[in-house]
């Protein structure tokens, strides 16, 4: 008796969050939006990178999103913050 049950592909989840972000991207081609504010530049880094390489399905083809990450400041004076923002956009079409 085997331990393993070979039963095929886990289901597909058609409107998880980022297959959301990515028709929202597609529906407005070349327009940056942000699309996330993750708590450090270092997972605003990851996002962006794996937005761009389509490490998630709902991004793929590799290449047809363009993103980044950036930090800015928001507010002013002593109540000033810095913000970690991923900016994305859909280029599959034009490029």
């Amino acid at each position: 008796m085997s331990d393993v049950e070979f039963i095929g592909p886990p289901p597909q989840h058609k409107y998880t969050k980022h297959a959301r972000i990515a028709e929202e991207l597609r529906e407005r081609p070349l327009v940056w939006g942000v699309v996330r504010r993750p708590a450090s530049i270092g997972r605003a880094s990851s996002a962006a990178q794996a937005i761009k390489t389509a490490r998630l399905a709902a991004y793929a083809p590799a290449g047809s999103f363009e993103a980044v990450a950036c930090t800015v400041l928001v507010g002013k004076g002593k109540g000033q913050r810095k913000e970690h923002l991923v900016y994305a956009r859909y280029v599959g079409g034009t490029k």
